[in-house]
């Protein structure tokens, strides 16, 4: 298996599906304990100079959570959804809206794998309601936000382990 130092997005012409891949330097308990604690979502969730504020975060099936970036300007951006599997330490499934577009959810489903030595592979794969769905929020910049998101997450783990 060769290894994913970068986060890796896949988004095949004509399918809702987007994944996104990434391996990480910290064993699968840390990367899974860091996903599901609401105190360590700010740190690096979203791009870096916007803030992020867990206004719920309930990782259990059933459970619900809630973040709100809040840009320079002041403008504030939410999103929400609802957990239907959280399997630790392996697997969370869960839906995801962006509040500024209601009604377009999408399914998340993050697999992460043990790889030995310390190291874990996660692989995050989105279906969206429709192909139009997935391509809007690929035009709002999906890619370099999700690469964003997951170096901040790679360095906060560095710091952890």
């Amino acid at each position: 298996m060769s290894e994913i130092t970068a986060t890796t997005l896949v988004a095949e012409a004509g399918s809702p599906y987007v994944s996104l891949h990434r391996d990480f330097d910290a064993p699968r308990d840390l990367v899974f304990a860091l996903l599901t604690d609401p105190e360590q979502i700010p740190y690096w969730w979203g791009p870096s100079e916007l803030t992020t504020v867990v206004d719920t975060m309930e990782p259990r099936p059933g459970g619900s959570w809630r973040f709100v970036h809040t840009a320079p300007d002041g403008a504030e951006h939410g999103f929400h959804g609802v957990y239907h599997d959280v399997s630790g330490p392996d697997r969370i499934v869960q839906t995801f809206e962006y509040e500024g577009a209601p009604g377009h959810a999408a399914l998340e489903t993050l697999v992460l794998a043990d790889l030995g030595g310390g190291r874990t592979r996660m692989s995050q794969t989105s279906v969206f309601q429709s192909l139009e769905d997935r391509d809007a929020v690929i035009a709002s910049g999906m890619e370099s936000g999700a690469k964003e998101t997951w170096e901040r997450f790679a360095e906060l783990l560095a710091k952890q382990s």
